[in-house]
């Protein structure tokens, strides 16, 4: 029999300790030690075999140069959101974790990307929350038909590697990585030692067989993903699947990526259907209003490679109360602040006194500081009560001292704001420089400072 022991493990990064303590020595927090019962079915530590492994070969050093490298070779799926954030596709023998709020739609999406993906080698669907029936209901609401889709209602990693060595899958989808039991760890499903532990099994499965893994999780309440932090360390790419329920959109966010971009962004539209991919935001992000309103700029932005058209809107009113209200929705409240102080300090507008509210339309959150230059100009807007023209769209991220500094790849963003009928766009005049405006049917008005373009706007 293997011997039973028990060990403290921090809920935050999955340290582990011999003894309690009251503060984690590897992260720092405060009463996350927990005690876990472990039993190892070896000495080692080692789990039985999870795939036809070869025998090893005996390793040595290279040098740099001698090695040859080669194009990684993708599977391309037919969702083409979902291959826009893993970089172009999925890479054989990869690791790839999606987190998000219950219900938000984790389960579907990949449910459907495994439907719509007619691949003679199958794929296998592994579910620790639903029973099969509940999947084969959500499969026919999905409308979708796939001979080649395997489904396994099972929580124990041995089974599921077994029924995998019989399948042989070209994609295999865990749902979820919290409902997973190792025989090897003697802990309850979703333990920080359970976790860890099934996490390196499926690792080790997908580089030994190159079948590329996808492992849905929970997050906790502050929006972190559930579990020890080596979880994403341990994978290939992980993936915030985010939005309000309030909303129809979702947005697929990169947070790590080993094969491409961690910058990148997928919008989806929850229908009854499943999850449509948006092809043009754009659209979707531009409110259409019937009569002109005072705070409504368009912004240019970029998001991962793709440009992007938004709304700002702001509100400026007299504070009632003695303190002003400072409340943004989709936007660093820090940098609202920042700007308010240059407008009052080099515009001599005096917001000290006004409750201002901003919010970026569609639920959307917007880190790219372009936005500043329609930031400051719908909140002009609102401040003077004024409507700024809706066939036009700024660009610009605004300094201390109140110029309009030059931001990154202004030919896309002026492509974007032609694409969809602007007549004029504002852009730094450090990017005008060079600019071939004669193959633009949009005109391009360059601005240094603020004051430029509220004289010519207001």
């Amino acid at each position: 029999m293997a011997k039973t022991k028990t060990a403290f493990f921090c809920q935050q990064c999955g340290y582990e300790s011999p003894k309690w303590v009251g503060k984690c020595t590897a992260c720092g927090m405060w009463n996350t030690m927990v005690e876990e019962v472990i039993q190892k079915e070896d000495s080692n530590g080692k789990s039985a075999t999870i795939w036809d492994e070869e025998p090893k070969e005996k390793k040595k050093a290279h040098r740099i140069a001698e090695i040859i490298t080669q194009e990684e070779i993708r599977m391309i799926l037919p969702d083409p959101e979902l291959n826009r954030v893993l970089g172009g596709g999925i890479v054989p023998g990869s690791v790839v974790l999606v987190a998000g709020e219950p219900g938000i739609g984790k389960s579907t999406l990949f449910l459907q990307a495994a439907m719509q993906w007619q691949n003679a080698g199958g794929t296998l669907y592994v579910s620790g929350e639903e029973s099969a029936q509940q999947i084969k209901l959500r499969a026919d609401r999905l409308g979708i038909s796939n001979p080649n889709l395997f489904l396994l209602t099972a929580t124990d990693t041995q089974t599921i590697f077994q029924e995998a060595k019989k399948v042989r899958p070209q994609l295999l989808i865990i749902d979820s990585i919290q409902t997973l039991e190792s025989p090897y760890v003697s802990s309850a499903a979703g333990s920080v030692s359970q976790v860890r532990e099934c996490a390196a099994e499926l690792q080790r499965f997908a580089k030994t067989s190159n079948i590329p893994v996808c492992i849905i999780g929970h997050i906790t309440k502050d929006g972190s993903i559930a579990g020890p932090k080596v979880l994403e360390h341990m994978v290939d790419t992980v993936l915030q699947f985010e939005g309000d329920r309030h909303y129809a959109y979702r947005i697929l966010r990169t947070l790590k990526n080993r094969f491409g971009s961690t910058s990148e962004l997928g919008i989806y539209e929850m229908v009854t259907q499943g999850m449509r991919p948006v092809s043009n935001p754009s659209e979707i992000l531009l409110s259409q209003h019937d009569e002109p309103l005072s705070g409504v700029a368009i912004a240019a932005t970029i998001e991962g490679l793709r440009p992007l058209m938004i709304e700002v809107q702001a509100l400026v009113t007299h504070a009632v109360y003695g303190t002003p209200q400072r409340t943004v929705s989709g936007l660093d409240l820090r940098r609202l602040q920042l700007l308010l102080a240059v407008l009052e300090k080099r515009g001599g507008f005096h917001f000290g006194v006004k409750d201002v509210f901003v919010n970026i339309a569609g639920g959307i959150k917007v880190e790219d500081p372009s936005i500043e230059l329609a930031v400051v100009c719908a909140l002009l807007s609102s401040y003077e009560d004024k409507t700024l023209p809706s066939n036009i769209s700024l660009v610009g991220e605004i300094g201390l001292s109140g110029e309009i500094r030059a931001v990154n790849r202004i030919d896309q963003r002026i492509a974007e704001a032609e694409k969809l009928g602007m007549d004029a766009i504002f852009i730094p005049k450090a990017n005008a420089k060079g600019l071939p405006k004669a193959n633009y049917n949009i005109a391009i008005k360059p601005v240094n400072k603020i004051e430029e373009v509220y004289g010519m706007l207001f």
